[in-house]
């Protein structure tokens, strides 16, 4: 399997969802293993692991490989790249400038392995679902819903009227309003928050169209939606994934802004030409 090296990583993450915890215990001593090479033979993993060479087999292909040897060759070749040597974990002896570099490196491995698995025709569709849209509603809480606010603070300025709901009752409220001519951008890291699931699931039982931001393509909320567009972050013990994967989802949300705007473009100026006089009109005395 010829694959782009900077998204087996990915790849990886956004299956662990799907794994049982013996699987995932499986994974996790694999990807644990410093030693790794294209001659580590399935029966050391295996043993390594405590689990059978078909439980090996069988949870490579659970993580979209061919086997064993795919799941290895495309490993070592992810080990190799330079996306991968990004990350780094931050320890108590890091200087100041050693933490500004893992934490700006962190967020750049995300976006470009964000990059790397973003599905274009599914970006194209949601462009096109919110350039047509009568309604824009955004749906996302705590860390989710600033990233919403920001992306319909972009809409507004060109024009395009959008609602941003980071309150479960009012995404109800506003969920039973909508219908075949609008659309519901949900943002969850996981994809499984219930609140904004439950919502979109009204939304688009009186018709609305959806689209989900989330960092796991197998999560419930992606499973829902219309379409799917996902980011990655490889999670450490003390930022977590969102905080790098809050910044690869405001750059897909920024691209898919442009790409909205892109579809009339003379009208976008326009529209940001007068809607930013009015902001100088509110600000001189």
């Amino acid at each position: 399997m010829n694959i782009d090296p900077r998204t087996v990583g990915a790849q990886v993450r956004m299956r662990m969802p799907l794994m049982t915890p013996l699987e995932a215990r499986v994974v996790n001593t694999i990807t644990g293993r410093k030693d790794l090479d294209l001659t580590t033979s399935i029966r050391e993993v295996a043993d390594d692991a405590g689990v059978s060479d078909a439980m090996v087999v069988k949870i490579a292909k659970k993580l979209g490989f061919n086997g064993y040897r795919d799941f290895r060759a495309a490993l070592v070749s992810y080990r190799e790249s330079d996306v991968a040597s990004l990350h780094a974990e931050i320890s108590p002896e890091d200087s100041s400038a050693d933490i500004v570099k893992k934490v700006f490196n962190t967020a750049m491995q995300a976006i470009e392995e964000t990059m790397s698995i973003l599905d274009m025709a599914a970006f194209d569709r949601a462009a096109d679902l919110l350039y047509a849209a009568r309604n824009r509603d955004f749906y996302g809480l705590g860390g989710s819903a600033q990233i919403a606010r920001d992306v319909s603070h972009k809409f507004l300025r060109i024009g395009l009227r959008s609602n941003i709901y980071d309150d479960t009752h009012m995404m109800m409220m506003s969920a039973s309003l909508l219908g075949p001519d609008d659309v519901v951008v949900a943002v969850s890291h996981s994809g499984s928050t219930m609140a904004v699931i439950e919502a979109v699931t009204l939304a688009r039982q009186n018709g609305a169209r959806s689209i989900a931001l989330t960092n796991y393509a197998g999560s419930p909320l992606a499973e829902l939606a219309d379409v799917t567009l996902c980011s990655t972050a490889q999670g450490s013990p003390l930022l977590g994934e969102n905080a790098a994967a809050r910044i690869a989802q405001l750059s897909i949300m920024d691209a898919v802004f442009v790409g909205v705007a892109q579809r009339d473009f003379a009208l976008a100026e326009t529209q940001l030409s007068k809607t930013m006089q009015s902001v100088d009109a509110k600000r001189k005395p």
